[in-house]
């Protein structure tokens, strides 16, 4: 059994989906309530800080990830501080159409933007490992489409739609996340 750090319904699905032949168990499926305060200055240190939590008070294997967006014209805001920027009480609507409200009038090609995960994975044995995954893409001049969940309405690939516009099997093909775990994947079907 893994340990999944998130209480994120639409996160720990993606997981569940693409580490499918793992038993994967939520942290609310467990009865776990713990808070990790993510005051890490990089993807990585958050992740490993939350895994680390975890594996402490299970000695379970683990996951927890951290992610965010890195707008390159605002110089990688909102980054590390992607979830909070706005405040914790900001819902992801107000954080979607503020980010969209910054770019107002800047050409397609200076939109681009970075969606990075960091997944950080502690073993039975307690060795830490971190995986990373990025998707290069814009941000859409307007939210559009409405299967997703985070910043995908308004994650615009190359081809003009939003993650939210990708069926939940296109989206797991592409995601941040599905990089950095296919290698996490591998790695555990080596162990196996």
């Amino acid at each position: 059994m893994i340990i999944l750090a998130t209480n994120n319904k639409g996160k720990a699905s993606e997981i569940q989906e693409i580490l499918k032949d793992e038993e994967i168990k939520t942290l609310k499926e467990l009865n776990l309530k713990i808070e990790v305060e993510e005051d890490g200055k990089t993807f990585e240190e958050n992740a490993l800080k939350k895994a680390r939590a975890i594996y402490k008070l299970t000695n379970t294997p683990c996951i927890a990830d951290d992610s965010g967006i890195c707008i390159e014209e605002l110089n990688g805001f909102p980054g590390v501080k992607t979830a909070r920027f706005l405040g914790e009480n900001a819902t992801q609507k107000e954080r979607n159409e503020y980010l969209v409200k910054q770019l107002e009038n800047v050409p397609k090609e200076r939109r681009k933007v970075d969606f990075i995960t960091c997944i950080a994975y502690i073993n039975q044995d307690g060795e830490e490992k971190i995986y990373k995954g990025i998707l290069n893409g814009y941000i859409a001049q307007k939210p559009h489409g409405d299967n997703g969940f985070g910043f995908d309405e308004i994650f615009e690939l190359e081809d003009g739609r939003t993650l939210a516009e990708l069926s939940s099997e296109e989206k797991n093909k592409i995601s941040s996340r599905k990089i950095a775990l296919e290698e996490l994947k591998e790695d555990l079907c080596i162990c196996n």
